[in-house]
């Protein structure tokens, strides 16, 4: 045995009780996970299946199973990069402004490609919910699962869903969007990268567009420009479009009974 090795584990078990008992460990358990995931999936040479969110999440969640440490604990030093997330979603608007003349030539187009692109998105999720017999309250808060976090967790506690659980599903949302929209713009063979772009961003939001920001920076400044414009359409419509949504739902049911 090298004599060096039982002071090693011991200074590391010493590292690991003060990290654990302090807001550090938040923090530095989600750098160094990222890192790794990082380094990963530049290896994989930028593989979907590889993609560094996923992977950081799959981790930290085992990480923090297997350490007992609870949630408040860890994100007690993590939200330190959750503040982060608001200046990196502003630092998106540097490429749109790169384009602007491009935008504005084809705002009209955009902006309804954007409100039907949200719509599909909502009665989608809420149309499989349905059928698959969910409550209400699910119902409601799968509606803005293809918003950013924040706003969703926002949408959600304002038409009556759950706005934790609407953050796991826009979470959720975002990683099988960057995961396997690749496979699927290949096989629908859309080559263009605005096209790709804006459509991660319009229905994968922040991690949708983070994906497309790594492939092309075309279709990361239209996945950007997306995520923006569908957190405002979804904050201004959706609020309305429910409660005019739940009238008519005696109305559907009658019409859909066999």
């Amino acid at each position: 045995m090298n004599p060096g090795q039982p002071s090693t584990m011991l200074d590391f078990v010493q590292l690991w009780v003060y990290l654990s008992a302090t807001p550090l460990f938040g923090l530095t358990a989600t750098l160094v996970t990222y890192v790794l995931a990082q380094a990963f999936y530049q290896r994989m040479q930028h593989a979907p299946w590889a993609n560094p969110v996923a992977w950081t999440v799959a981790l930290l969640a085992l990480l923090l199973s297997v350490s007992d440490t609870p949630y408040p604990t860890y994100f007690s030093g993590a939200q330190f990069i959750h503040f982060l997330l608001g200046p990196a979603v502003v630092a998106l608007g540097w490429p749109l402004w790169q384009r602007r003349a491009q935008l504005r030539q084809r705002g009209l187009a955009l902006l309804a490609a954007a409100l039907v692109g949200g719509s599909a998105a909502a009665l989608s999720a809420v149309a499989i919910g349905w059928a698959l017999g969910l409550p209400a309250e699910l119902l409601r808060t799968l509606v803005p699962k293809s918003v950013t976090a924040p706003v969703a967790m926002g949408i959600a506690d304002q038409i009556g869903g759950i706005p934790a659980l609407a953050a796991m599903f826009a979470l959720l949302t975002g990683l099988v969007g960057a995961l396997s929209a690749k496979y699927l713009f290949d096989a629908l063979r859309i080559r263009e990268p605005e096209v790709r772009g804006f459509a991660l961003g319009t229905t994968s939001h922040g991690i949708g567009a983070a994906r497309a920001m790594q492939v092309h920076p075309d279709a990361g400044a239209y996945a950007g420009m997306a995520l923006g414009v569908q957190a405002l359409l979804a904050s201004l419509l959706i609020p309305l479009a429910v409660p005019l949504f739940v009238s008519l739902l005696p109305a559907l049911q009658r019409l859909f009974q066999p």
